[in-house]
Protein backbone atom coordinates (compact mmCIF):
# COMPACT_ATOMS: atom_id res chain seq x y z
CA UNK A 1 0.00 0.00 0.00
CA UNK A 2 1.24 3.49 -0.87
CA UNK A 3 0.51 5.95 1.97
CA UNK A 4 0.89 9.73 2.26
CA UNK A 5 1.12 11.66 5.53
CA UNK A 6 0.14 15.33 5.45
CA UNK A 7 2.06 17.59 7.82
CA UNK A 8 5.58 18.44 8.92
CA UNK A 9 5.89 17.99 12.69
CA UNK A 10 6.81 15.37 15.24
CA UNK A 11 3.26 14.01 15.09
CA UNK A 12 3.59 13.31 11.37
CA UNK A 13 7.09 11.88 11.80
CA UNK A 14 5.80 9.44 14.44
CA UNK A 15 2.87 8.39 12.22
CA UNK A 16 5.38 7.87 9.43
CA UNK A 17 7.62 5.82 11.70
CA UNK A 18 4.69 3.51 12.54
CA UNK A 19 3.81 3.18 8.85
CA UNK A 20 7.45 2.55 7.90
CA UNK A 21 7.46 -0.52 10.17
CA UNK A 22 4.09 -1.68 8.78
CA UNK A 23 4.49 -4.68 6.43
CA UNK A 24 1.44 -3.50 4.44
CA UNK A 25 3.14 -0.24 3.43
CA UNK A 26 5.28 -0.34 0.27
CA UNK A 27 5.92 3.38 -0.24
CA UNK A 28 5.62 6.43 1.99
CA UNK A 29 5.14 10.10 1.09
CA UNK A 30 5.18 13.21 3.32
CA UNK A 31 3.51 16.48 2.32
CA UNK A 32 5.50 18.57 2.94
CA UNK A 33 7.40 16.67 5.67
CA UNK A 34 10.48 17.98 7.48
CA UNK A 35 14.25 17.57 7.23
CA UNK A 36 14.12 14.09 8.77
CA UNK A 37 11.01 12.57 7.14
CA UNK A 38 12.98 12.25 3.90
CA UNK A 39 14.83 9.41 5.69
CA UNK A 40 11.51 7.54 5.97
CA UNK A 41 9.94 8.35 2.61
CA UNK A 42 9.61 10.97 -0.11
CA UNK A 43 8.89 14.60 0.76
CA UNK A 44 6.36 16.28 -1.53
CA UNK A 45 6.00 20.05 -1.86
CA UNK A 46 2.63 21.48 -2.90
CA UNK A 47 0.78 24.78 -3.13
CA UNK A 48 -2.89 23.75 -3.02
CA UNK A 49 -4.86 20.72 -1.84
CA UNK A 50 -6.09 20.25 -5.41
CA UNK A 51 -2.47 19.99 -6.56
CA UNK A 52 -1.68 17.51 -3.79
CA UNK A 53 -4.76 15.41 -4.59
CA UNK A 54 -3.68 15.27 -8.23
CA UNK A 55 -0.20 14.14 -7.16
CA UNK A 56 -1.69 11.43 -4.94
CA UNK A 57 -3.82 10.17 -7.80
CA UNK A 58 -0.95 10.19 -10.29
CA UNK A 59 1.32 8.28 -7.92
CA UNK A 60 -1.20 5.66 -6.86
CA UNK A 61 -1.49 6.74 -3.23
CA UNK A 62 -4.06 4.42 -1.67
CA UNK A 63 -4.37 6.12 1.73
CA UNK A 64 -3.69 9.65 2.97
CA UNK A 65 -3.41 10.40 6.70
CA UNK A 66 -3.85 14.04 7.77
CA UNK A 67 -1.88 15.27 10.78
CA UNK A 68 -2.51 18.99 11.40
CA UNK A 69 -5.76 20.72 12.23
CA UNK A 70 -5.34 23.60 9.78
CA UNK A 71 -5.56 21.32 6.74
CA UNK A 72 -8.69 19.67 8.14
CA UNK A 73 -10.41 22.97 8.94
CA UNK A 74 -9.55 24.19 5.44
CA UNK A 75 -11.19 21.16 3.83
CA UNK A 76 -8.42 18.86 2.59
CA UNK A 77 -10.60 15.78 3.27
CA UNK A 78 -13.47 17.11 1.15
CA UNK A 79 -11.03 17.90 -1.66
CA UNK A 80 -9.44 14.44 -1.70
CA UNK A 81 -12.80 12.67 -1.51
CA UNK A 82 -14.05 14.71 -4.45
CA UNK A 83 -11.19 13.09 -6.39
CA UNK A 84 -12.21 9.61 -5.22
CA UNK A 85 -9.22 9.25 -2.88
CA UNK A 86 -9.24 7.46 0.51
CA UNK A 87 -8.25 9.89 3.26
CA UNK A 88 -8.22 9.62 7.05
CA UNK A 89 -9.44 12.77 8.77
CA UNK A 90 -12.44 14.96 9.57
CA UNK A 91 -14.46 16.77 6.91
CA UNK A 92 -14.44 20.57 6.87
CA UNK A 93 -17.88 20.65 8.51
CA UNK A 94 -16.92 18.17 11.24
CA UNK A 95 -13.61 19.99 11.85
CA UNK A 96 -15.58 22.93 13.26
CA UNK A 97 -15.39 21.07 16.57
CA UNK A 98 -11.84 22.39 16.73
CA UNK A 99 -11.99 25.26 14.26
CA UNK A 100 -14.52 27.21 16.33
CA UNK A 101 -14.56 27.13 20.12
CA UNK A 102 -17.96 28.82 20.00
CA UNK A 103 -19.37 26.05 17.81
CA UNK A 104 -17.79 23.44 20.08
CA UNK A 105 -19.16 24.89 23.33
CA UNK A 106 -22.65 25.28 21.86
CA UNK A 107 -22.49 21.71 20.54
CA UNK A 108 -21.66 20.46 24.04
CA UNK A 109 -24.60 22.42 25.40
CA UNK A 110 -27.02 21.12 22.73
CA UNK A 111 -26.23 17.49 23.52
CA UNK A 112 -25.90 17.84 27.32
CA UNK A 113 -22.24 16.83 27.32
CA UNK A 114 -20.54 17.94 30.58
CA UNK A 115 -18.53 21.16 30.21
CA UNK A 116 -17.63 24.27 32.21
CA UNK A 117 -20.18 27.08 32.61
CA UNK A 118 -19.54 29.61 29.85
CA UNK A 119 -20.65 32.46 27.64
CA UNK A 120 -19.76 32.99 23.96
CA UNK A 121 -19.89 36.53 22.69
CA UNK A 122 -18.31 39.25 20.60
CA UNK A 123 -19.61 41.97 22.94
CA UNK A 124 -17.12 43.34 25.48
CA UNK A 125 -19.76 44.43 28.01
CA UNK A 126 -21.56 41.08 27.92
CA UNK A 127 -18.24 39.28 28.47
CA UNK A 128 -17.26 41.59 31.32
CA UNK A 129 -20.62 41.20 33.05
CA UNK A 130 -20.19 37.40 32.94
CA UNK A 131 -16.63 37.68 34.21
CA UNK A 132 -17.95 39.47 37.30
CA UNK A 133 -20.10 36.41 38.14
CA UNK A 134 -17.17 33.97 38.16
CA UNK A 135 -14.64 32.98 40.80
CA UNK A 136 -10.94 33.37 40.00
CA UNK A 137 -9.08 32.24 37.99
CA UNK A 138 -11.07 32.77 34.77
CA UNK A 139 -10.55 31.16 31.36
CA UNK A 140 -10.74 33.28 28.18
CA UNK A 141 -10.51 31.58 24.77
CA UNK A 142 -10.27 32.96 21.26
CA UNK A 143 -12.82 31.37 18.93
CA UNK A 144 -10.57 30.30 16.06
CA UNK A 145 -7.37 28.33 15.56
CA UNK A 146 -4.37 29.82 17.39
CA UNK A 147 -1.86 26.94 17.20
CA UNK A 148 -2.77 25.85 20.74
CA UNK A 149 -2.07 29.28 22.24
CA UNK A 150 -5.47 30.99 22.19
CA UNK A 151 -6.32 30.31 25.83
CA UNK A 152 -5.68 32.75 28.68
CA UNK A 153 -6.06 31.70 32.32
CA UNK A 154 -6.55 35.03 34.03
CA UNK A 155 -5.66 35.35 37.71
CA UNK A 156 -7.53 38.63 38.20
CA UNK A 157 -10.73 40.19 36.91
CA UNK A 158 -8.72 42.97 35.31
CA UNK A 159 -6.53 40.46 33.44
CA UNK A 160 -9.62 38.56 32.19
CA UNK A 161 -11.24 41.74 30.92
CA UNK A 162 -8.01 42.87 29.27
CA UNK A 163 -7.74 39.48 27.52
CA UNK A 164 -11.31 39.84 26.20
CA UNK A 165 -10.63 43.37 24.98
CA UNK A 166 -7.37 42.37 23.25
CA UNK A 167 -8.99 39.37 21.55
CA UNK A 168 -12.11 41.14 20.33
CA UNK A 169 -10.08 44.07 19.00
CA UNK A 170 -7.94 41.67 16.97
CA UNK A 171 -4.82 42.68 18.89
CA UNK A 172 -4.07 39.25 20.36
CA UNK A 173 -4.99 36.67 17.73
CA UNK A 174 -6.29 38.60 14.72
CA UNK A 175 -9.52 37.28 13.24
CA UNK A 176 -9.29 34.12 15.38
CA UNK A 177 -10.22 36.26 18.40
CA UNK A 178 -13.16 38.16 16.92
CA UNK A 179 -15.41 35.96 19.04
CA UNK A 180 -14.54 34.75 22.54
CA UNK A 181 -15.56 32.11 25.03
CA UNK A 182 -15.34 33.02 28.71
CA UNK A 183 -15.72 30.12 31.11
CA UNK A 184 -15.30 29.06 34.69
CA UNK A 185 -11.99 27.51 35.72
CA UNK A 186 -12.19 23.83 36.66
CA UNK A 187 -9.96 22.52 39.43
CA UNK A 188 -8.85 18.95 38.75
CA UNK A 189 -6.36 17.16 36.53
CA UNK A 190 -6.25 16.99 32.75
CA UNK A 191 -6.40 13.91 30.55
CA UNK A 192 -6.24 13.42 26.79
CA UNK A 193 -8.50 10.73 25.36
CA UNK A 194 -8.24 9.89 21.65
CA UNK A 195 -11.00 8.15 19.73
CA UNK A 196 -10.55 6.86 16.18
CA UNK A 197 -13.92 7.19 14.43
CA UNK A 198 -15.45 6.22 11.08
CA UNK A 199 -18.63 8.29 11.40
CA UNK A 200 -20.54 5.66 13.33
CA UNK A 201 -18.18 3.19 15.03
CA UNK A 202 -15.16 4.06 17.15
CA UNK A 203 -12.10 2.74 18.96
CA UNK A 204 -10.94 4.41 22.19
CA UNK A 205 -7.15 4.56 22.53
CA UNK A 206 -5.19 4.48 25.82
CA UNK A 207 -5.52 7.76 27.72
CA UNK A 208 -2.48 10.02 27.81
CA UNK A 209 -1.37 13.02 29.83
CA UNK A 210 0.29 16.02 28.24
CA UNK A 211 2.52 18.61 29.99
CA UNK A 212 1.69 22.04 28.56
CA UNK A 213 3.82 24.39 30.66
CA UNK A 214 7.37 25.20 29.60
CA UNK A 215 9.08 24.59 32.94
CA UNK A 216 9.26 21.93 35.65
CA UNK A 217 6.46 21.82 38.24
CA UNK A 218 4.03 23.12 35.59
CA UNK A 219 5.45 26.63 35.74
CA UNK A 220 6.11 29.11 32.95
CA UNK A 221 4.01 29.88 29.85
CA UNK A 222 1.74 27.47 28.01
CA UNK A 223 3.32 25.76 25.01
CA UNK A 224 2.23 23.33 22.32
CA UNK A 225 3.30 20.59 24.76
CA UNK A 226 6.63 19.75 26.42
CA UNK A 227 6.12 16.01 26.86
CA UNK A 228 3.56 13.28 27.48
CA UNK A 229 3.13 9.71 28.63
CA UNK A 230 0.64 6.87 28.13
CA UNK A 231 -1.21 4.98 29.30
CA UNK A 232 -1.89 7.00 32.42
CA UNK A 233 -2.88 5.41 35.75
CA UNK A 234 -5.03 8.49 36.43
CA UNK A 235 -7.93 6.78 34.67
CA UNK A 236 -9.56 3.44 35.51
CA UNK A 237 -12.28 1.26 33.96
CA UNK A 238 -15.05 3.20 35.73
CA UNK A 239 -13.81 6.55 34.44
CA UNK A 240 -13.28 5.17 30.92
CA UNK A 241 -16.92 4.05 30.96
CA UNK A 242 -18.10 7.49 32.05
CA UNK A 243 -16.12 9.09 29.23
CA UNK A 244 -17.56 6.65 26.72
CA UNK A 245 -21.19 7.00 27.84
CA UNK A 246 -21.28 10.71 28.66
CA UNK A 247 -18.91 12.09 26.03
CA UNK A 248 -17.96 9.76 23.16
CA UNK A 249 -21.37 8.30 22.32
CA UNK A 250 -23.39 11.54 22.52
CA UNK A 251 -20.71 13.37 20.51
CA UNK A 252 -20.78 10.91 17.62
CA UNK A 253 -24.58 10.70 17.72
CA UNK A 254 -24.85 14.50 17.78
CA UNK A 255 -22.55 14.85 14.78
CA UNK A 256 -24.67 12.31 12.89
CA UNK A 257 -27.83 14.22 13.76
CA UNK A 258 -26.25 17.41 12.41
CA UNK A 259 -25.43 15.60 9.14
CA UNK A 260 -21.70 16.00 9.76
CA UNK A 261 -20.65 12.47 10.84
CA UNK A 262 -17.30 12.54 12.56
CA UNK A 263 -14.50 10.60 10.91
CA UNK A 264 -10.83 10.65 11.87
CA UNK A 265 -9.38 11.28 15.33
CA UNK A 266 -11.52 12.89 18.01
CA UNK A 267 -9.16 14.27 20.64
CA UNK A 268 -11.09 14.94 23.85
CA UNK A 269 -9.37 17.25 26.31
CA UNK A 270 -10.84 16.41 29.71
CA UNK A 271 -10.65 17.88 33.18
CA UNK A 272 -11.34 15.26 35.83
CA UNK A 273 -13.12 16.88 38.77
CA UNK A 274 -13.94 14.58 41.70
CA UNK A 275 -13.69 11.59 39.32
CA UNK A 276 -16.17 13.13 36.88
CA UNK A 277 -15.12 13.88 33.27
CA UNK A 278 -15.72 17.45 32.09
CA UNK A 279 -14.92 18.39 28.47
CA UNK A 280 -12.45 21.25 28.13
CA UNK A 281 -12.11 21.07 24.36
CA UNK A 282 -12.29 18.93 21.26
CA UNK A 283 -9.54 18.65 18.70
CA UNK A 284 -10.04 16.83 15.44
CA UNK A 285 -6.58 15.23 15.08
CA UNK A 286 -3.94 13.50 17.12
CA UNK A 287 -2.36 15.65 19.81
CA UNK A 288 1.29 16.54 19.61
CA UNK A 289 3.15 15.22 21.69
CA UNK A 290 0.56 12.54 22.56
CA UNK A 291 0.73 10.99 19.08
CA UNK A 292 4.43 10.33 19.57
CA UNK A 293 3.72 8.01 22.51
CA UNK A 294 0.58 6.32 21.17
CA UNK A 295 2.13 5.26 17.85
CA UNK A 296 4.95 3.14 19.39
CA UNK A 297 2.39 1.39 21.62
CA UNK A 298 0.12 0.47 18.69
CA UNK A 299 0.37 -3.28 17.97
CA UNK A 300 -2.25 -3.31 15.20
CA UNK A 301 -0.72 -2.26 11.86
CA UNK A 302 -1.22 1.49 11.59
CA UNK A 303 -2.33 1.26 7.95
CA UNK A 304 -5.19 -1.08 8.91
CA UNK A 305 -6.44 1.26 11.63
CA UNK A 306 -6.35 4.33 9.40
CA UNK A 307 -7.72 2.60 6.29
CA UNK A 308 -10.64 0.92 8.02
CA UNK A 309 -11.57 4.19 9.74
CA UNK A 310 -11.36 6.06 6.43
CA UNK A 311 -13.59 3.51 4.67
CA UNK A 312 -16.25 3.08 7.39
CA UNK A 313 -15.12 -0.39 8.42
CA UNK A 314 -13.90 0.00 12.02
CA UNK A 315 -16.43 -2.55 13.24
CA UNK A 316 -14.31 -5.23 11.55
CA UNK A 317 -11.08 -4.24 13.27
CA UNK A 318 -9.73 -5.60 16.54
CA UNK A 319 -7.33 -2.96 17.82
CA UNK A 320 -4.41 -4.05 20.00
CA UNK A 321 -1.77 -2.16 21.96
CA UNK A 322 1.47 -3.38 23.52
CA UNK A 323 1.36 -3.97 27.26
CA UNK A 324 3.93 -1.23 27.73
CA UNK A 325 4.26 2.44 28.67
CA UNK A 326 5.75 5.25 26.60
CA UNK A 327 7.16 8.61 27.65
CA UNK A 328 8.14 11.44 25.30
CA UNK A 329 10.27 14.45 26.29
CA UNK A 330 10.22 17.46 23.98
CA UNK A 331 13.52 19.17 23.26
CA UNK A 332 12.87 22.78 22.34
CA UNK A 333 15.02 25.57 20.95
CA UNK A 334 16.62 28.19 23.18
CA UNK A 335 14.03 30.96 22.78
CA UNK A 336 10.88 28.78 22.62
CA UNK A 337 8.03 29.75 22.98
CA UNK A 338 8.88 33.45 22.89
CA UNK A 339 10.75 33.84 19.61
CA UNK A 340 12.70 31.95 16.97
CA UNK A 341 16.24 30.76 17.59
CA UNK A 342 19.33 30.53 15.39
CA UNK A 343 19.62 27.24 13.47
CA UNK A 344 21.90 24.79 15.23
CA UNK A 345 23.35 21.47 14.08
CA UNK A 346 21.95 18.43 15.93
CA UNK A 347 24.60 16.01 17.18
CA UNK A 348 23.79 12.59 18.62
CA UNK A 349 26.23 10.53 20.67
CA UNK A 350 26.74 7.01 19.40
CA UNK A 351 27.41 5.53 22.85
CA UNK A 352 26.28 1.89 22.98
CA UNK A 353 23.81 1.31 25.80
CA UNK A 354 21.33 -1.56 26.00
CA UNK A 355 18.58 0.71 27.35
CA UNK A 356 18.76 2.86 24.20
CA UNK A 357 17.37 -0.07 22.18
CA UNK A 358 13.98 0.84 23.66
CA UNK A 359 14.16 4.50 22.60
CA UNK A 360 13.86 6.56 19.44
CA UNK A 361 13.73 10.17 18.28
CA UNK A 362 10.71 11.75 16.61
CA UNK A 363 11.90 14.78 14.66
CA UNK A 364 9.79 17.93 14.40
CA UNK A 365 11.27 21.39 13.82
CA UNK A 366 14.30 20.30 11.81
CA UNK A 367 15.78 20.98 8.39
CA UNK A 368 18.37 19.06 6.41
CA UNK A 369 21.43 20.46 4.67
CA UNK A 370 24.31 18.48 3.20
CA UNK A 371 23.25 15.38 5.07
CA UNK A 372 23.16 17.14 8.45
CA UNK A 373 20.08 17.92 10.56
CA UNK A 374 19.61 21.39 12.03
CA UNK A 375 17.28 22.59 14.78
CA UNK A 376 15.17 25.26 13.08
CA UNK A 377 11.78 25.12 14.80
CA UNK A 378 10.45 25.80 18.29
CA UNK A 379 9.86 22.21 19.33
CA UNK A 380 12.81 20.50 17.66
CA UNK A 381 12.45 16.81 18.47
CA UNK A 382 11.13 14.33 21.01
CA UNK A 383 13.07 11.67 22.88
CA UNK A 384 10.77 8.67 23.33
CA UNK A 385 11.29 5.78 25.73
CA UNK A 386 9.21 2.59 26.01
CA UNK A 387 9.22 0.31 29.05
CA UNK A 388 7.30 -2.09 31.23
CA UNK A 389 6.60 0.68 33.73
CA UNK A 390 6.22 4.45 33.47
CA UNK A 391 9.44 4.88 35.44
CA UNK A 392 11.38 2.59 33.10
CA UNK A 393 10.02 4.39 30.03
CA UNK A 394 10.75 7.77 31.62
CA UNK A 395 14.32 6.81 32.55
CA UNK A 396 14.98 5.56 29.01
CA UNK A 397 13.59 8.75 27.45
CA UNK A 398 15.84 10.91 29.64
CA UNK A 399 18.83 8.68 28.91
CA UNK A 400 18.29 9.45 25.24
CA UNK A 401 17.97 13.17 26.04
CA UNK A 402 21.53 13.00 27.34
CA UNK A 403 22.71 11.72 23.95
CA UNK A 404 21.22 14.58 21.90
CA UNK A 405 22.92 17.96 21.57
CA UNK A 406 22.24 21.30 19.88
CA UNK A 407 22.95 24.84 20.97
CA UNK A 408 20.43 26.21 23.46
CA UNK A 409 18.44 22.98 23.88
CA UNK A 410 15.89 23.05 26.68
CA UNK A 411 13.56 20.41 28.08
CA UNK A 412 11.58 19.61 31.20
CA UNK A 413 13.02 17.17 33.72
CA UNK A 414 9.75 16.02 35.29
CA UNK A 415 7.61 14.51 32.53
CA UNK A 416 5.16 11.95 34.01
CA UNK A 417 5.67 13.28 37.55
CA UNK A 418 1.96 13.10 38.39
CA UNK A 419 1.84 9.38 37.61
CA UNK A 420 5.10 8.60 39.40
CA UNK A 421 4.01 10.18 42.66
CA UNK A 422 0.81 8.12 42.81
Amino acid sequence: MKVMVVGSGGREYSIGLALKKDPNVTELFFAPGNGATSQLGRNVSYRTYEELAAYAKENGVELTVVGPETALVEGIVDCFRAHGLVIFGASKAAARLEGSKIFMKNFLSRYAIPTARYIETSDVKQANDFIDTLALPIVVKADGLCAGKGVIIAKSYAEAKEAVSDMLSGKSFGDAGRGVVVEEFLDGYELSVFVVCDGKDYKILPAAQDHKRLLDNDEGPNTGGMGAYAPTPLIDATLYKKVEERVVKPTLLGMQQENTPFEGVLFIGLMIVKNEPIVLEYNVRFGDPECEILMPLLKTPASELFYKAATGDLKNLTIEFLDRFAVAVVMASENYPYSSSKPSEILIDQNAHSELEHTHISYAGVSEEDGKLYATGGRVLLCVGVGESIKEARDRAYLLCGQVHFAGKQFRNDIAYQALRQ
